[in-house]
């Protein structure tokens, strides 16, 4: 099974030229912060007038600075990623970090100065800035809500003991909790694991250790959620927005038209959510509605086993049939060794996609012998070629928001999976259809009651705090609004709010219904696909180079499609019903 290989652009992590490159890196942030300090780059009161000279000098400084970063932190993180225990790895990673906060503060004061230039004179001086044009103005409208340089600075620093502080707390306390389970203690990520077991009888109990061991720690994680949303309004209302929510569409590149267009078509599918949960309480026998700790119970023993070769040759077939440009580049992914597939210890869980340089990327998996892993590899190589199509792009018009950083790799993971459901025999059609129903019902359902709960605390935190019953209460309203009578109601599970570390962040609030944006469009896109295949492959390359360089509505007109009207997303969804509709039929045959 493949690793990936470590020869490039270095030798390995003791070459000298490594060194070298971070010796450079430092010179090019010292000469930078120069620049940075003689040309004023940081907040002013007026609109400045700058040459469009010194304007292309202190982009071009953040492009190049960016670049660079961006391989050495990926080639180290590949020996991270791989070997926890790698001292060396960790040594350079931790020298990386601080160029990075270097970087981000450079950052923050180019956004200050972006907000002070006429752009649009710029632009029509000089070729580059009209290249960066979009990056500019983002930034420009980002400044307005900048706070004063100092007050921005003291809000960083006092985040390090306050917000984030408590994100840091969720993270050890829940890390560390351990819960009593067949008569021994067991960390709490052993017990949530439990919810794939084969067995019903174990899903349930662990369902039921898990929610007395929550109950221990709801008062203090209570406390931790209480003061990090309280923190995100204090900063909002300082920096001119109305709610929480607003930052988060500006920092996903989405309107509130597009998001409740979006929400509007989820909620009226909730139904054909609902079928699919009680289609497999049947298939479970577990009654009418499905128990909670059964959501991601499995319903078909694995079809077949595949190996590494197998899964990789089926995956460049497929992206083949779609394009010639598609299958040539999985098979230089595969070939060139860009994929970290063997399962070890030391090795990071789950799987990611990181761009390496110029159209390089890097695939990590733990791969397993079954349908879901192929699935996992083509919507990783989906990143990848994401990447690719980015690579003609300058260094800061790459940066993608995650709304559309999901575009290519749910559009490659359903080829991957019309594929293998179109030559699969019953069992084999339960096993790939539960598989993405059961993702698609997270992605949907689950992604809006966390969204629902998230507002809510929002708004009733800018009035006082919320007890841990109060917040247990919020997120069983969430569920049952969501699930309805997919579920069994006396087996909600009123601890989400503790589980889900995303909502213990400062920085990001909202972070779920970017995930059903990035699902529902892929979908749609592949719908287009189906109608046209001839016109659109090269319409969809294009869209994948410009994620960087234009708003979410913006880049949906290219293809023809108005994300802010429900039209498309109820036409994503009848993409899930025809799988519930298949499924129906596999269970009930």
């Amino acid at each position: 099974m493949p690793q990936w290989r470590t020869n490039t652009p270095f030798a390995n992590l003791t070459d000298p030229a490594l060194s070298s490159a971070i010796t450079a890196l430092d010179t090019a942030l010292d000469a930078a912060v120069s620049d940075y300090d003689r040309y004023q780059v940081t907040k002013h009161d007026q609109q400045q007038t700058v040459p469009a000279a010194t304007v292309e000098q202190m982009l071009q400084h953040m492009a190049g600075l960016s670049d660079q970063l961006r391989t050495l932190h990926a080639y180290v993180y590949q020996f991270v990623s791989t070997n926890s225990r790698d001292d060396v790895a960790q040594a350079k990673q931790s020298e990386l970090r601080s160029r990075m906060v270097r970087l981000s503060q450079l950052s923050t004061r180019l956004t200050a100065w972006a907000g002070c230039l006429d752009v649009a004179t710029l632009a029509s001086q000089s070729s580059y800035i009209q290249t960066h044009r979009f990056m500019l103005e983002e930034a420009g409208r980002r400044a307005l809500h900048q706070m004063s340089p100092e007050a921005e600075a003291l809000a960083s620093e006092l985040n390090v003991s306050g917000g984030g502080a408590w994100s840091r707390f969720h993270s050890t306390v829940t890390s560390q909790l351990s819960v009593r389970y067949d008569e021994r203690d067991q960390p709490m990520s052993a017990i949530r694991a439990m919810a794939y077991d084969a067995d019903g009888e174990s899903r349930r109990a662990a369902y039921d250790a898990e929610i007395t061991a929550w109950k221990t720690q709801a008062t203090p994680l209570a406390m931790a959620l209480n003061a990090i949303k309280g923190e995100v309004n204090t900063l909002a209302k300082r920096r001119g927005y109305a709610q929480a929510l607003d930052i988060s569409l500006a920092d996903n590149r989405m309107d509130r038209a597009t998001l409740d267009a979006m929400l509007g078509a989820a909620h009226d599918a909730f139904p054909l959510f609902r079928r699919y949960l009680q289609a497999k309480a049947r298939r479970l026998q577990a009654g009418t509605a499905l128990p909670w700790y059964d959501l991601f119970a499995p319903v078909a023993a694995e079809s077949r086993s595949w190996s590494f070769s197998e899964a990789s040759a089926f995956v460049v077939e497929q992206f083949s049939a779609y394009s010639p440009r598609m299958g040539a580049f999985a098979q230089r992914a595969i070939s060139d060794g860009w994929i970290d597939a063997e399962p070890r210890h030391g090795k990071v869980d789950g799987a990611f996609c990181m761009g390496l340089q110029r159209d390089e990327s890097r695939v990590l998996m733990n791969y397993k012998p079954s349908i879901g892993s192929i699935m996992t590899l083509a919507h990783e190589l989906g990143h990848a070629y994401h990447n690719l199509n980015l690579a003609g792009q300058t260094p800061l018009n790459r940066d993608t928001p995650m709304t559309l950083a999901e575009t290519a790799s749910i559009f490659c993971e359903t080829l991957a999976q019309n594929a293998a459901l179109a030559h699969a025999d019953a069992n084999g059609k339960i096993e790939i259809l539960e598989s993405s129903l059961q993702r698609s019902t997270q992605v949907v359902v689950d992604i809006t009651s966390r969204y629902l709960f998230e507002s809510r605390v929002f708004e009733q935190r800018q009035h006082r705090e919320l007890s841990a019953d109060e917040l247990c209460a919020l997120m069983l309203q969430a569920q049952r609004e969501t699930y309805g009578d997919g579920l069994a109601e006396a087996t909600l599970h009123p601890y989400m709010w503790a589980v889900k570390g995303h909502y213990y962040s400062t920085g990001r609030s909202f972070y779920n219904y970017p995930y059903m944006f990035g699902q529902l469009f892929g979908q749609g896109l592949y719908a287009l696909y189906l109608d046209n295949p001839s016109a659109f492959t090269s319409r969809y390359d294009t869209l994948l180079s410009s994620t960087g360089t234009a708003d979410a509505a913006t880049l949906a007109r290219t293809m023809g499609i108005d994300i802010t009207q429900r039209t498309f997303w109820e036409g994503s969804l009848a993409v899930i019903a025809e799988e519930v509709r298949q499924f129906e039929a596999v269970i009930d045959a």
